[in-house]
């Protein structure tokens, strides 16, 4: 369908959703390669967090798309020959194309001025140690912090050396682009080794764009990827600065890769990329989660589909409203409901402690949707059943549906 220069909010959140993967077909067999690069496409990176409650967060925005799949597909990817991933800060600590690199070089170079506080200090103020730590990389990766520090050497000086130092130096150096990850261990530390051991020769001698190429090359990646946004999400997805994000936006609007657009109740202008396209409806029931790039950016979230989220990990568990590890659930082009919770991988059961449905969701439908989706992600996950909900305004219903609803697909 031809796109409007005027949107609904319907016609945007539609947009949205067809940019990020969720109108793709799902796979007819088991999904391979070819369908993980199609989602990486769409979503440009995947975000890593290390909370695993549930699942490893850069594990779900896959499940989300294709549905049930083996992990090691991404595994692969990311840490197998030939990669076609890496590890860097991209949104935050993220998954990335390995074509991506280059355009990533200027954030390598910037290390010393924009990494955290903690890393600039330890290159400031302790350069012998970030030398010997990448020393010991060259000499000994690939090689987790931990190996690495009870080697580290010690002396009544200034330096007063210790785990945290020595992993802040390694981060540091994984900032500049000096290491890398090789991999990560079963208790998801890096592995960290040099760039050159791990990145394919073609991505390491690709030519280093300028700045602002590669500023504009990002923000019109996180068009595409958004499908409709206004500028500080363009700007939020790789985590740009301003300045440049509004410079980029201006040359890919003369450029005619994006077009200014306005959206129903959206107080910001919009761009829309020239590749967006506007499904009549959007189908499947599926969960989300909260790293997911579809509600990376709140308030567009809650513009897009009128969902408040936010993630209360580290709310104190007395004031969460909704839970720990809440998902959202997608049913059609809606968030119908949001779900809490937690892989009891000891006794095989998907627990659920809380579920909540949305203003304006139909309690009977969306149990009965989610009822399915719960299972089938129970069975994705390797576990055996799924609890009754403990809490919310949907558990009663939800536990009925589940109750109703033949075991794990």
């Amino acid at each position: 369908m031809a796109v409007p220069e005027s949107l609904s909010p319907a016609q945007a959140r539609r947009i949205a959703l067809a940019a990020q993967g969720f109108t793709d077909p799902a796979p007819t067999g088991a999904p391979t390669r070819r369908h993980l690069r199609r989602v990486l496409d769409r979503v440009g990176l995947i975000q890593m967090d290390s909370v695993n409650v549930l699942q490893r967060a850069h594990y779900l925005p896959l499940y989300s798309r294709l549905g049930p799949y083996p992990t090691g597909l991404l595994d692969t990817a990311a840490y197998r020959r030939p990669r076609s991933l890496f590890e860097y800060w991209g949104h935050e600590a993220s998954l990335v194309p390995v074509e991506l690199h280059p355009l990533l070089r200027w954030r390598m170079a910037t290390a010393r001025t924009s990494a955290w506080g903690g890393m600039r200090r330890i290159a400031e103020e302790q350069p012998e140690l970030v030398a010997w730590v990448r020393d010991e990389v060259a000499a000994r990766g690939p090689v987790t912090a931990a190996e690495i520090e009870h080697d580290a050497p010690r002396t009544t000086g200034h330096w007063g050396w210790n785990w945290s130092t020595v992993k802040r130096a390694l981060e540091f150096l994984f900032w500049a682009g000096e290491v890398t990850a090789a991999d990560r261990t079963g208790s998801f530390a890096r592995r960290y080794d040099l760039p050159e051991r791990v990145l394919p020769a073609a991505v390491r001698d690709a030519p280093t764009p300028t700045d602002a190429e590669a500023y504009r090359a990002l923000v019109a990646l996180a068009a595409r990827s958004l499908g409709v946004a206004a500028e500080p999400e363009l700007r939020d997805y790789f985590r740009l600065p301003a300045g440049v994000t509004r410079t980029a936006v201006a040359e890919l609007v003369e450029a005619g890769e994006l077009t200014p657009v306005t959206v129903a109740g959206w107080p910001q202008p919009a761009y829309l990329h020239t590749a967006a396209r506007l499904p009549r409806r959007v189908r499947g029931n599926t969960l989300v989660s909260p790293f997911d790039p579809l509600i990376w950016e709140r308030g567009r979230t809650e513009r897009l589909f009128g969902l408040r989220y936010r993630i209360e990990i580290y709310v104190p568990a007395a004031q969460r409203v909704h839970g720990y590890y809440v998902l959202p659930f997608l049913q059609g082009e809606r968030f119908t409901a949001r779900v809490d919770l937690k892989a009891d991988r000891k006794a095989r059961v998907l627990l659920v402690p809380a579920a909540w449905v949305e203003p304006g969701a139909d309690p009977g439908e969306t149990a009965v949707a989610l009822a399915a989706e719960l299972y089938r992600l129970a069975g994705w996950l390797g576990l055996d059943a799924v609890a009754p909900p403990a809490a919310g305004d949907l558990a009663g219903p939800l536990a009925a549906a589940l109750a109703g609803t033949v075991g794990v697909p």
